[in-house]
Order: structure tokens, then sequence, then C-alpha cells
């Protein structure tokens, strides 16, 4: 839950009693929205100051993630800023409420003259903030200001995330690369790898039992197309074994492996099983080292609670992507009960368990951190997710199977295909474009909508 500070202003002309009641009914909003508060109103221009210096008290009782400004009445930005300069490095909402309708007669009490007031002088002061402002006989807006302070929440979460990478740069990629100090600086995230040799280590030291343990309680559960080889299913709970135990040792909160010329050629293993039962535990996970991927994936998570999984592009078509997977799917993306899984073989590599799992169709919003030109950006945009037509991948053993995947119709198809920045984009149901854009903007990350 996000612990938000909130203070109340009206100026001391005003009958107090409307202000305490304007900023209580405001206060039970953002209750309702889910937030903890740690609330002080109201607060007026009293000559002493007495109300400000109480304020500025009784806020450092208690840490929390961003402050609500709310103005319920004209204030001199003065008595305000007196509070703010406090807590200037963190997100701030700007909330002027408004007044109301008494029969034919609105009555107010200059809420927007407060709040216009200062919105300029927070933003001359360098305040990252939102400002929001209620409009007389409409609801009030505490969805935005809640939204935007989960946000603040967000970010201060990724001040202390950590993505486990095992390896580095698989098939020598450009677009999964990243630059530790600007990425620390501008998200706080730290990308922290570890050896394939570790894992391979850890590996080697599992007990016979853990193994079949994880085979028995857990792929148990899995819908398997056909019977997979015995060894194949031991390896997966091995390896899953060894990647959790150093992600809960290291408080790793996503996870990459090195795919292609890591686990396949080197050990000998596609990892498709080995991230699907991470994601069952919670891990969101991506293939290849992909770095900015994992970091939205982060983003996505503490955002929306979603795993926010992977696809990447097969077939643009004139309205449409084909966007699928060439291993698996996420947990929570799957259509059913369970994961679907197939044994199966593409080219040389040794038989893996594949995830064939339907996809869940319906409103998807995809996206992707980039870094363009040393400048980070965020790249999304909306589209319906629906079942793809029948397909297949050249290349695995026939019959070939029919890939987890989505066909996502978007608006401009020509348009995202001109500024796309990697095969891979990650998928959150629903329109999260608002969350991610209060992130953003806390976070002083460009925002280009496709």
């Amino acid at each position: 839950m996000s612990r938000i500070g909130f203070v109340g202003f009206g100026e001391v002309n005003t009958p107090v009693e409307v202000v305490a009641r304007k900023c209580a009914a405001a206060e039970a909003a953002l209750r309702a929205e889910g937030l903890e508060l740690l609330s002080v109103y109201p607060i007026a221009d009293d000559e002493g100051e007495t109300q400000i210096a109480h304020a500025v008290a009784e806020l450092k009782r208690e840490p929390f993630d961003a402050l609500v400004v709310c103005v319920a009445g004209w204030i001199p930005a003065h008595a305000v800023i007196k509070v703010t300069e406090h807590y200037r490095h963190l997100p701030m909402v700007l909330w002027g409420l408004c007044g109301w309708y008494e029969g034919d007669r609105l009555v107010t009490t200059a809420d927007q003259a407060g709040a216009s007031g200062l919105r300029a002088a927070f933003e001359g002061l360098g305040y990252r903030f939102r400002y929001v402002y209620d409009v007389v006989g409409k609801p009030c807006k505490s969805g935005a200001v809640a939204a935007y302070c989960r946000a603040a929440s967000a970010a201060r979460e990724l001040l202390h995330a950590k993505v486990g990478m095992a390896g580095y740069r698989d098939m020598n990629l450009y677009g999964t690369l990243y630059d530790g100090i600007s990425l620390k600086q501008k998200t706080g995230v730290e990308i922290e790898t570890f050896e394939l040799l570790e894992l391979q280590q850890r590996y080697d030291r599992i007990p016979e039992a853990e193994k079949r343990s994880v085979v028995e309680a857990r792929m148990g559960r899995w819908h398997f197309l056909k019977p997979a080889d015995e060894g194949t299913m031991m390896k997966a709970a091995g390896y899953y074994l060894a990647a959790a135990g150093i992600a809960g040792e290291r408080g790793y909160s996503a996870l990459s492996l090195k795919d292609v010329d890591g686990m396949k050629k080197l050990c000998g293993f596609p990892p498709a099983p080995v991230f699907m039962l991470l994601s069952e535990d919670g891990y969101p996970t991506i293939p290849e080292n992909d770095s900015l991927g994992a970091v939205t994936q982060l983003m996505i998570r503490r955002l929306t609670g979603q795993l926010g999984g992977y696809l990447e592009f097969y077939e643009f078509f004139a309205h449409s992507v084909l966007a699928g997977v060439p291993d698996f799917i996420a947990a929570d993306m799957i259509d059913g009960d369970a994961y679907t899984v197939l044994p199966a073989t593409f080219g040389a590599l040794s038989q893996g368990i594949l995830n064939v799992s339907p996809v869940r169709t319906g409103t998807v919003t995809m996206c992707r951190l980039t870094c363009e030109r040393g400048r980070y950006v965020m790249q999304m945009l909306l589209g319906e997710g629906k079942t793809p037509p029948k397909w297949e991948e050249c290349g695995w053993e026939q019959p070939a199977p029919q890939l987890s995947a989505l066909e996502i119709e978007i608006a401009d198809v020509e348009r995202f295909a001109e500024r796309v920045a990697c095969q891979h984009y990650i998928i959150a149901y629903g329109d999260q474009r608002e969350p991610l854009r209060n992130l953003c903007r806390i976070l002083d990350i460009e925002i280009l909508e496709l």
C-alpha cells in the first residue's frame, strides 16, 4: 500500500469548519482509493505561522512516497511553499478542490485561485508534480490523484530493485544492451550479472529428491500434449531450483538468462520451463539478456501488479502485428488454469519443453523502455489482442507447434514500424498508458505514444 502525505490548506479568513470539511472529504476519497495517508489539515496562513510549523512537525513523524497538496480555498503561496520546500525531493500532487451549489447559487472558497496561483511557482521551483483540479458538480478527481501517488510509490520501489541476469548480451544483440550508470541514475534499477557457471555449479549440487518434488508437485499440474522425456523434466527442475535460489538470496525482483548462446549452447538445455516456473513464483522473466525489457517489466509489475510478459514480433500486417514467443509466456498471460506444454525440438537443439498455451485476448498496452541517442524514452501504444491465425515458425520438428501468440490490432502499423525499438515488447492487459505516463513524468523519462 502507498503511504502518502496529505496537507490541506485554506486562508485564515475562510471559515475553518468549511476548509476542514472539504479537506476531510478529499482525504476520505483518497483512502477509498486504497491510499494510506499521513494527514495534516486545515493549515492557514496565521500570523505567527504556528499552523505551518505544526504541519512540518507532524509530517516528519513518518516517511511517505509523495505529498498531496490539497487546496480547499484561497491561500497565499508562501504559506504552502513553507511546507512543501521540506519535500521538494518527492513527487507531489497540487489538487485544487471546488465550490458547491446551494440551490441555484454557486458558493466558492476560491480553491482555483489558490491552486492556479501555486502551479507556476511549483514549476519554477523545479518540483515534480501533477496539477489536478476538481469541477463544480462533477465527481472529485481522487482517482487521478491516487494514480499519480501509486506511480510515486512505484518509483520509490524501483530505487532499490535489482534484476538478476545470467550472462550478458546473448547472440551479441544490440537492442538488449544498457548503460549501467545512466540506467541507475534515471530509474534506480540495478542490473546485477552472475555467471552461468554459478548456475551450473548450483544445479550440480541439487539433490535428486528436490528435483523430483518440483517435477511432481509443480510440473505435474501442467497440461502436456504428449509425454516429456524424464531427463528433460529433471533438468528443468534442477535449473529452476538453482536460479530461484540465487534470486531469493540476492533479492532479485526480475530475472533474465543468457538463452541461445548460453543455456542452449553451453548447457545443452532450452530454458523455457525454467522461465515458466520462475514466472509462477511471481518473477517477471525475459530471455536473451534483454536489459531494458526487464526494467520495463519491473515498471509494469510495480504499477499494475501484472508480470508484464514479453512478446516478440513475427509479422507485420496492414492493421495488426503477429506477436508471439518461441519458448514461454508469463503465468498471468495464459488463457486457462495451467500451462499447456509440448516437448519439441527446434533445429539442432536438444528436446525442450515448449509453452504452447493459448494467450488471453483483450485490450493490451505494448510498451518498452528504450535509449535513443542517450535519452531514455518510453514507447507505448494500445492494441486489441485477438486469437491469431494458424501459423508456424519454420524450423520446428513436424508437425510444427502452434506457438503462443496474439494478433494485435493497432491504430497505425506503419507509424509504429518506423519507430520500433526491439523485437521484444512488454505486454500489460488493459489501458495502462496513464500509469506509465505518471511514472515517466516522475522519473523524467520522455514518452512516445505510437
